[in-house]
């Protein structure tokens, strides 16, 4: 999947890349969506973990040394994820199959940014957030700058950034966005 997009790849194929019969992905998964959002769960779980419990962290550490494992959970989710799935969006048929999919699952790409804003929701009643922040914005400019950054490396002739090129990008990120984060200190 991550080498032919979902399109591509034939339940065939990931049977033989996996060592199984093909009937045999048929007994744990519904169909390709259902395996798809498999993968992406296994392959994934540092940022969904990481997003999925930030709520129940608010108060602890410091919220730009939250939102910096947000970010480095972040992109490689989205170096994994970007190139499975851009396929479905060629597809409109296995797009269409595949919202459902999400929808009776409670799934989404949205579903991130959700748990990140209530996070920063929770730091705001703990007046670590700025009341005035808006959080939703807030957290569509840090999720959505790493998943550009992410297609930008995906589409251009260059290599996948090393890690400290991200340490450095969530840096520079980060430098941007805390000011709208931070509380007055008077």
């Amino acid at each position: 999947m991550r080498e032919q997009g979902v399109v591509g790849a034939t339940t065939k194929q990931i049977a033989r890349a996996a060592g199984v019969a093909e009937g045999t992905l048929y007994i744990h998964f519904k169909d390709k969506s259902e395996l798809f959002m498999a993968v992406l769960h296994e392959r994934s779980p540092g940022f969904i973990q990481t997003v999925a419990t930030l709520k129940d962290e608010a108060g602890s550490g410091t919220v730009e040394e939250k939102l910096t494992g947000v970010l480095r959970a972040a992109l490689p989710f989205y170096r994994t994820t970007i190139p499975m799935s851009a396929s479905y969006l060629y597809d409109p048929e296995l797009l269409a199959r595949h919202r459902v999919f999400l929808r009776e699952r409670g799934g989404g790409p949205r579903r991130g940014n959700e748990m990140l804003a209530r996070y920063l929701r929770a730091e705001q009643e703990l007046g670590r957030v700025r009341p005035d922040a808006d959080v939703d914005a807030i957290v569509d400019l840090l999720l959505g700058a790493c998943l550009l950054h992410v297609l930008w490396e995906l589409v251009s002739d260059d290599q996948p950034a090393p890690p400290d090129d991200d340490e450095r990008y969530i840096a520079r990120i980060l430098a941007t966005v805390m000011p709208l984060l931070q509380p007055d200190e008077t």
